[in-house]
């Protein structure tokens, strides 16, 4: 019975934290991304980094696809990941890490995605190599040059905050064609 109460209780707490959590408003997550982030994606190691991987990974089919993200899960949290440390450990990377800090804690992550929905740096391990698959890319890549998904508010672990995702498709800036995808998490509160 107390086991039943205790349950109900942290139910409730979760409700209402989601509840409350609701308060940030797309435009608002917009314009934190516009002023924030959108100017870190223009600076060219961005450009030649996503256009770089996209050459790469152009032939993938999607069993590879698939058994790159297999190899990315094996090696979360491991000292000895390649894969991880290529995503996480670079220029961009580096540069995503700044924007995050930056905040002043209203962004807890940023990741880029390639034309095919793998990362290519990313502010903080994802859990998953490919997001290609989820609706952060499919639609944004995957429906054209001014979509925008907005995810539903959830707890992110890393940070201990309600945050939602707001992901656009990254175009570039010469061609206005769309290279891949980006997404950032935004606190739902202060």
């Amino acid at each position: 019975m107390a086991w039943n109460i205790h349950l109900a209780a942290a139910i409730a707490i979760s409700s209402v934290s989601i509840a409350q959590a609701s308060d940030i408003s797309e435009s608002e997550m917009r314009a934190i991304f516009d002023a924030e982030i959108a100017p870190a994606l223009l600076a060219p190691e961005v450009v030649s980094a996503v256009a770089a991987q996209n050459a790469r990974h152009a032939g993938l089919t999607e069993d590879k696809i698939i058994a790159m993200d297999l190899e990315w899960r094996g090696q979360v949290g491991m000292s000895d990941a390649a894969l991880v440390a290529s995503v996480v450990e670079n220029a961009v990377a580096d540069r995503l890490r700044e924007v995050v800090d930056g905040s002043g804690g209203r962004i807890t992550e940023i990741f880029i995605m390639d034309m095919v929905g793998l990362n290519v740096a990313a502010s903080a391990t994802t859990s998953d190599y490919w997001q290609g698959d989820e609706a952060k890319f499919t639609e944004t890549f995957g429906t054209g040059r001014d979509a925008v998904h907005v995810g539903d508010i959830s707890f992110d672990e890393s940070t201990e905050r309600d945050q939602r995702q707001l992901s656009v498709t990254l175009l570039d800036p010469e061609t206005g064609e769309p290279m891949g995808a980006v997404t950032a998490g935004i606190v739902a509160q202060d």
